[in-house]
């Protein structure tokens, strides 16, 4: 009973020995503290340098839209009566084509007197000369006085005279015929209409008016700066208030700009019959040509406070913030106008997480890689 007693006692002991030295092991040694991690570098950014490229270059403009020529179309005989109006607003008309009537019965009697009484000295100057023609074959016989003879060929005379004013006046009644036809004197369109039937119109008065060959231009406010960029020919396009575009060309830039708002204007032709009406107010754009463009991607420029900025590296690990003016914009690139030098290297994006003068890891060659130092980088080699 004692030897088993004894037994269990030292199979307690090596178990526990045992498992001491499993502890033991498990256990780390005991080391000097590591020394404590690098410093933190900052974000790792990729490097990218501004381009030069050569852009189409438009600029932005507004202005009213307004008929090209207007053409005023007036009564030329006073005290008639208008006794047909025969065209609208919105008519399309022709050179020449009737518009409105007058009422002629007066004129026409006028005329009818006239020509009579162009008859009556047609008469007389026949009558005066053959009395002159008898007078001048008797001359030299003595029959008459050289009195005679001179009274006879000066009432010859005044009876011609008397036939042409005649004919004078009947021309006058007839052009006073033909002014009670009111006729359109150009092609175009029928802007305002004053002609009311049954009203006794004064000479001059204005009975409508016409939109001339239906032309329409746009008359774009410029300021002294776009005047030097803008030249005849550009092409041009407009916004209209439903939405839909017109193209036109620029016709001509007034040379002078006015004293009051420092603005000029230039004239661009919109295509005959286009939804373009007179009296809109419209934005559009003139095209001025190719133009060199310093273009960054837009993804390395930031907007804060409603200014744009982009971060230049600045030494070796450090980068600094530019406040940059852009321009235009094509795709995924974006024009620097200001700020920045064509030899500038930028962050490419992240520039949301920089500030001025954060520490940056580059992860490319600073400006542009040629293709060598790019194969080399790929292989391992410095």
């Amino acid at each position: 009973m004692k030897l088993h007693r004894k037994t269990w006692i030292a199979a307690a002991v090596i178990v526990l020995l045992a498992a001491g030295g499993l502890w033991m092991a498990k256990s780390p040694a005991q080391t000097p503290s590591a020394a404590p991690a690098s410093a933190n570098a900052g974000l790792s950014v990729t490097a990218v340098q501004p381009q030069q490229l050569s852009w189409r270059r438009t600029q932005q403009f507004a202005g009213g839209l307004f008929a090209w020529q207007t053409a005023s179309i007036a009564s030329e005989e006073a005290g008639l009566r208008i006794a047909e109006v025969l065209v609208d607003v919105g008519s399309v008309v022709k050179r020449g084509q009737l518009l409105a009537r007058l009422a002629d019965d007066s004129v026409r009697a006028d005329l009818r007197a006239q020509e009579a009484a162009v008859v009556q000295a047609r008469a007389k100057l026949a009558q005066a000369k053959a009395e002159a023609d008898r007078s001048r074959a008797v001359r030299d016989s003595g029959a008459l006085s050289e009195q005679q003879v001179t009274s006879y060929v000066i009432a010859e005379q005044t009876a011609q005279g008397s036939l042409d004013a005649a004919l004078a006046t009947l021309d006058t009644q007839r052009i006073k015929l033909s002014h009670t036809r009111i006729l359109a004197v150009d092609d175009g369109v029928v802007s305002s209409r004053s002609a009311a039937l049954g009203n006794v119109v004064a000479s001059g008065t204005e009975l409508f008016q016409l939109v001339r060959q239906r032309r329409v231009e746009w008359r774009a406010e410029i300021t002294g700066k776009q005047l030097s960029a803008l030249k005849p020919g550009q092409l041009a396009k407009i916004t209209l208030p439903d939405g839909s575009q017109v193209q036109g060309k620029l016709r001509i830039v007034g040379p002078t700009l006015d004293s009051s708002t420092r603005n000029g204007l230039a004239y661009v032709d919109l295509p005959v019959g286009s939804a373009a009406s007179p009296g809109m107010y419209v934005r559009g754009e003139i095209d001025t040509g190719d133009a060199p463009a310093l273009v960054v991607p837009a993804s390395a420029v930031v907007l804060r406070d409603g200014n744009s900025y982009v971060f230049e590296k600045d030494g070796a690990a450090k980068v600094a913030q530019r406040q940059v003016q852009t321009g235009r914009r094509l795709g995924d690139l974006v024009e620097i106008t200001s700020g920045i030098g064509a030899q500038a290297t930028l962050v490419l994006s992240g520039g949301a997480f920089l500030k001025d003068g954060d520490p940056v890891q580059w992860t490319s060659p600073a400006g542009t890689a040629s293709a060598a130092s790019a194969a080399s980088a790929a292989k391992g080699t410095p």
